[in-house]
């Protein structure tokens, strides 16, 4: 068994505490992120951090990284006070990946990348159109991080727009429908498979399938 306490963390070679970071918690969604500028340069780029805080009012949450000369990603959602999620494909993985490069300021992701965008009436900032699973969002509150400089970024969803079957009768997400990919640390890309599905939990009640 391997124990790596607090001041190993600390001496580790950048990279590889980077690495082992990023990838300590394992599988996480994929996004990519949606903005456009009040001039309509738009931006896109591949984001990990996405996590639900509630459904009355539905809202998520997202961890964006320090704002840095090149990244227009929190400065267009201060702007404009909306943005996207579309859901990264197993089909096209690698472009999402290359969203995450550190192209100039002002030069659009979706060009560079091989993205189409999309646009929904009501909504200013673009879809990928590629993907099956899109998300509207209208910015709620922005909560700066102090600790590390990062930014917690909360939206109410506005919209969804889904292919057929995505959204199932119960209200379910099918990611697998869907074709998402999901991601671990900074360059791993995975293809999921269901592994159960289970009742809800109850004091009462033994764990059951329902399959």
């Amino acid at each position: 068994m391997k124990v790596i306490k607090a001041h190993e963390i600390d001496g580790m070679e950048k990279a590889y505490r980077t690495a082992l970071m990023n990838s300590i918690t394992g599988y996480k969604p994929l996004n990519l992120l949606g903005t456009v500028d009040r001039d309509n340069h738009t931006n896109l780029c591949i984001v990990s951090s996405v996590f639900h805080m509630g459904s009355n009012p539905p809202l998520l949450g997202m961890v964006i990284r320090p704002e840095r000369p090149h990244n227009d990603t929190l400065k267009n959602i201060k702007m404009t006070g909306e943005y996207t999620l579309s859901n990264v494909m197993c089909d096209f993985y690698k472009q999402a990946h290359q969203t995450s490069a550190s192209y100039e300021s002002g030069v659009s992701e979706f060009n560079k990348c091989g993205f189409d965008k999309y646009y929904q009436e009501g909504f200013k900032s673009p879809f990928v159109r590629q993907s099956s699973l899109k998300i509207g969002l209208r910015l709620q509150e922005m909560i700066d991080v102090k600790l590390n400089g990062t930014t917690i970024v909360i939206g109410r969803i506005e919209l969804i727009i889904a292919n057929d079957d995505v959204i199932q009768a119960n209200g379910d997400v099918d990611h697998i429908t869907a074709g998402s990919a999901a991601g671990s640390g900074l360059d791993a890309y995975f293809k999921t498979v269901l592994l159960d599905k289970l009742a809800y939990a109850k004091p009462e009640r033994t764990t059951e399938s329902i399959l």
